[in-house]
């Protein structure tokens, strides 16, 4: 029994000291350069306009008639590599439609396609800033609601994130 005993000490002490024997450390290093995201700017931080003119006929917004395209261009410093961007578009959104802004008319919104799908105010998609999507910009009433004579105008802002 004793010899058992010291042989199962010993045993265990060998393994014991087999763990520590087999114990090494590395070093690691870590090393990298930070950089700021490559200048750019949507329309050369310019207003984008779109101008539905003078003659919009209160019986014919229907989400089709008036369509625009938005002209827009980003422009990012050359020769820095590939960056993930973001484009979002925020203001206040119709409370009838999510992909469009409201306007100063009441029941009338402006609706935005992003590549002809509808583009939700306060959302951003991922882009490739040398093939921003096609953006476009449409009149829109609510529903069995009569829109009214005048004027409108409406603002969003449409901006480029890096990731």
């Amino acid at each position: 029994m004793k010899q058992r005993f010291t042989a199962s000490v010993l045993l265990c002490a060998g393994m014991a000291c087999h763990l520590v024997w087999a114990e090494k450390t590395v070093d690691m290093q870590f090393r990298g350069t930070l950089i700021e995201p490559p200048p750019c700017t949507i329309n050369d931080d310019g207003i984008i306009d779109v101008n539905f003119g003078d003659r919009v006929g209160i019986n014919k917004v229907d989400g089709a008639n008036y369509r625009q395209s938005i002209g827009y261009r980003i422009r990012c410093e050359p020769g820095i590599g590939k960056w993930d961007m973001l484009l979002s578009l925020t203001g206040n959104a119709a409370t009838f439609d999510e992909a469009a802004v409201q306007t100063n008319r009441r029941y009338l919104g402006i609706r935005i396609y992003q590549n002809a799908q509808p583009f939700k105010v306060g959302s951003a998609l991922p882009i490739d800033p040398a093939k921003p999507p096609v953006l476009e910009a449409v009149p829109v009433g609510k529903s069995g609601e009569t829109l009214t004579e005048g004027a409108f105008e409406a603002t969003a802002t449409l901006r480029a994130d890096y990731q």
